[in-house]
């Protein structure tokens, strides 16, 4: 049976989507207004890291152009504390991560999609163009959360607790930092004031670090939001290390302040907010046509535990196998693709924002959950391997109860 997928926006997303259809032959559309070289040209896209079990999928689609042997890291470290004494520890991953810079890996992916027999349509569209899409497609999929298709897919208020932004943030790819010998994600916590992350990230001009700084609203590193970057560069580096020197001082005692600031001056550094949310995932145009939310479309979540675009290439994965599957695509086809990936996806945005909320109020079962990662190595590292599986990060987190059983199994008996 011949089958049309059309899929409105070329992010990783609907690049893992088309490209696994395009294997199971499958005809596919992606829509985008950018051609890889205006992506290669663009400003930085985000700073994402792709977890294990994405370069897994990549490796199956034929697309693992950098290989974690050489690109990637093995492991993350942890500090919650500015002060002399934070609290530290390490885990290890079971399988390295990988950070590209997006400027590099989605046109290249586009071009993969299109050698493979993909159709590559430039242009706007609005979601006034769905009904013309339904006409030609057996089912259209919007991979896009913004711009005029922010408000296909109306907000799940049962998923939904969050109305605004919970950190005002400020990210991209900056210079002058050191490396450490093995290169690490380190996550910094200045507890009641904000977050940040160094992910080590291969661009054209080799290894930098990408910065997500996240910012709690009324902090004094709420600054590094607010005050555009672009209205004074050389203002903005040292606001931003003083800052760094007070609330993230192991990043800044690696910083070479005369060379440090974002990789491509403005192009090279993100500010804004975004509001975790978590939409319907779907809707039925008249003609009968499924519109199917997915990626950002679906679930859009703060940056701070890096599952966006992990948790969306799982979900686009799920999706094609279900395309493969199924002949009829209607409301019971949707039951099947919500089924199969909600699990993933709802713990990665419940995961984000529970730890967020324990960030901003400290509570003692948190601070207490916080001790026994620095003093019991196991618990650190099957922590971190939770990045690949945020639904066993919920499995374990979702109550206190059910933290301290998975700390109790991770602890030796007396005697």
């Amino acid at each position: 049976m011949r089958k049309r997928i059309g899929i409105v926006g070329a992010g990783t997303t609907g690049l893992h989507l088309g490209l696994r259809l395009l294997q199971h032959g499958v005809e596919v559309a992606l829509f985008t207004d950018r051609s890889p070289d205006e992506q290669r040209r663009s400003r930085v896209l985000n700073t994402v890291a792709h977890h294990a079990v994405t370069v897994e999928r990549e490796r199956a689609l034929g697309v693992d152009h950098w290989p974690v042997e050489e690109f990637g890291y093995p492991g993350h470290e942890y500090r919650v504390g500015p002060g002399p004494e934070p609290t530290a520890f390490a885990g290890r991953l079971p399988s390295p991560s990988r950070a590209v810079d997006y400027r590099i890996y989605q046109p290249r992916l586009t071009e993969d999609f299109t050698e493979g027999g993909g159709e590559l349509v430039l242009g706007r569209l609005s979601r006034d163009d769905l009904p013309s899409l339904g006409a030609r497609f057996d089912l259209v999929v919007v991979c896009t959360g913004g711009g005029p298709f922010a408000k296909v897919f109306d907000r799940d208020p049962a998923h939904s607790p969050h109305t605004r932004p919970r950190r005002l943030l400020s990210a991209g790819l900056f210079t002058g930092i050191a490396q450490r010998p093995v290169p690490q994600v380190t996550f910094h916590v200045s507890p009641r004031a904000g977050e940040m992350i160094e992910i080590p990230t291969w661009t054209d001009g080799g290894q930098v670090m990408a910065l997500v700084i996240e910012n709690h609203p009324g902090s004094d590193l709420e600054a590094l939001a607010a005050i555009p970057y672009e209205d004074d560069p050389a203002g903005y580096r040292d606001l931003a290390l003083n800052l760094f020197r007070e609330h993230y001082p192991a990043c800044f005692e690696r910083i070479d302040p005369s060379e440090f600031g974002p990789l491509d001056g403005p192009r090279g550094i993100l500010q804004g907010a975004v509001t975790p949310v978590v939409r319907r995932t779907h809707t039925v145009l008249d003609d009968g046509t499924v519109v199917l939310a997915l990626g950002d479309a679906h679930v859009t979540v703060d940056p701070l535990l890096g599952q966006g675009a992990n948790m969306a290439s799982h979900a686009a994965w799920v999706l094609a196998e279900e395309i493969v599957r199924q002949d009829v695509f209607d409301r019971r086809f949707v039951e099947h693709v919500d089924m199969r990936r909600q699990d993933r996806v709802l713990s990665a945005a419940r995961t984000t924002n529970l730890l967020m909320e324990n960030l901003e109020t400290l509570p003692e079962d948190f601070l207490g959950f916080l001790g026994e990662l620095s003093r019991n190595r196991s618990l650190a590292d099957e922590f971190t391997e939770w990045f690949n599986y945020p639904e066993r990060f919920w499995d374990d987190l979702a109550d206190p109860r059910r933290t301290r059983a998975w700390i109790a199994r991770h602890t030796p008996a007396p005697g």
